[in-house]
């Protein structure tokens, strides 16, 4: 499973298929995103405790993490184009039909079916960008994909003013059917990866084997898997007490009032986030084409640079130099990020990485969630945030012990491929 250093040619739709899906990822994210930008005009619309307003973006969580491991299966076993456009439009759909609620309980089913439709797409189109970028373009197709996803985050706002300006309900009129358009623009546009006849025989045969359980002991029997999962569900801690919390930090921390505490934990880290993931992979793309173990060196280099920037952001009581600090581990950490989907096609059969991606994805929201709530009880045992973030540095010590490991393996399977 390690990356060939032979001349691959890349399919004439290949970077076509990134562009269309740059675009999904960012309503993905966008349409998920509005309704914590809107709080104020959908409580005075729809009165609700403070409680079941967090209620509604929990459940969204919970049916995502939820239904991940079957959305990737689902991806193997049948046409990933397929899974992308259905899932396309059928949260676009929804995002419709949560501008038609007028209650709260019409509101929190809304956000579970988002939950269970969002949940079929990443791990189909993180996949099927790796059946078109097999060779030197792994990393740079997946960063961009996923800068789609921070684009939509950023542009979460935008919901917010729609709501102030007019209504609440508007800016989800208007996106659920701007999804609804674009999925029926997709299923012209975008298509499998080409495959030969003999390639295609073999790829029908592999799918009619694809079974849950198979899948599942495939998966967690392969060691590198194991720590790569546990390494996407630490890195799903921090990056969500960053997400979180950061904002409260701030404003704690500083003494700062909670729109400018919101501006300097948003504005910077967005488009940080967005120029790492590019440059992550395009320095990995172009640093594999000399060392086959690129996408897992980068990574790590990324990670050594990211533990102490958290630590000190955290530590410091300077606020531009926390600012820094916060920036440069959001530019850093991405490298991963951009680089992960390539490093699980290492590791695991090409039958189950858009279920292998599935589990990690459901793991790294789960527990995420489940950090950002440890944190909140840890503030209510007087902790400061500081010593959260503190603890998160130290998290991602482990997780690059265990990049190494993974990285470790990787190399003995080389070793032993180049032996027999």
């Amino acid at each position: 499973m390690v990356e060939s250093k032979k001349s691959f040619t890349i399919p004439s739709r290949a970077w076509l298929t990134v562009f269309l899906l740059f675009f999904v990822g960012a309503l993905n994210y966008l349409d998920r995103m509005m309704i914590a930008t809107m709080r104020e005009s959908i409580v005075t619309a729809i009165p609700m405790t403070e409680a079941q307003f967090g209620l509604l973006t929990s459940v969204f969580l919970w049916v995502y993490a939820l239904c991940s491991p079957v959305a990737g299966f689902i991806a193997d076993r049948f046409k990933k184009s397929y899974v992308i456009i259905g899932s396309l439009f059928v949260w676009s759909g929804v995002t419709w039909l949560t501008g038609q609620a007028t209650t709260f309980n019409g509101l929190l089913i809304t956000r579970a079916l988002m939950g269970i439709s969002e949940a079929f797409y990443i791990p189909a189109a993180a996949a099927l960008i790796m059946d078109y970028h097999r060779g030197p373009t792994q990393s740079r197709a997946t960063g961009i994909h996923l800068a789609g996803a921070v684009a939509g985050q950023s542009l979460g706002f935008i919901g917010g003013w729609i709501a102030e300006k007019y209504v609440w309900n508007y800016a989800f009129n208007i996106f659920g059917i701007i999804g609804i358009i674009y999925s029926v623009f997709l299923i012209f546009t975008l298509k499998e990866a080409p495959v030969t006849h003999v390639e295609q025989n073999t790829v029908d045969k592999e799918k009619s084997g694809i079974h849950i359980f198979e899948a599942i002991k495939k998966l967690f029997g392969t060691r590198s898997f194991v720590y790569l999962f546990c390494l996407w569900g630490l890195l799903g801690i921090v990056g969500w007490l960053v997400i979180g919390w950061l904002p409260t930090y701030y404003k704690e921390q500083f003494q700062l009032s909670q729109s400018v505490a919101g501006v300097y934990a948003t504005a910077y880290l967005y488009p940080m986030s967005f120029i790492g993931l590019l440059l992550g992979g395009f320095l990995t793309d172009r640093w594999s084409k000399t060392n086959s173990y690129a996408r897992i060196l980068l990574p790590l280099i990324g990670l050594t640079i990211a533990a102490p920037c958290i630590f000190i952001g955290s530590h410091t009581s300077i606020l531009i130099i926390a600012i820094v600090f916060f920036m440069v581990y959001v530019l850093t950490r991405a490298s991963v990020d951009s680089n992960f989907m390539p490093v699980l096609c290492m590791v695991v059969d090409n039958r189950y990485r858009a279920t292998g991606y599935g589990f990690m994805n459901m793991f790294a929201t789960a527990i995420g969630g489940a950090g950002i709530y440890a944190a909140g009880v840890l503030r209510d045992s007087q902790v400061n945030l500081g010593i959260v973030y503190q603890l998160g540095s130290l998290s991602i010590i482990v997780c690059i012990g265990l990049l190494w490991l993974v990285g470790r393996d990787i190399k003995k399977k080389k070793e032993l491929s180049n032996l027999q």
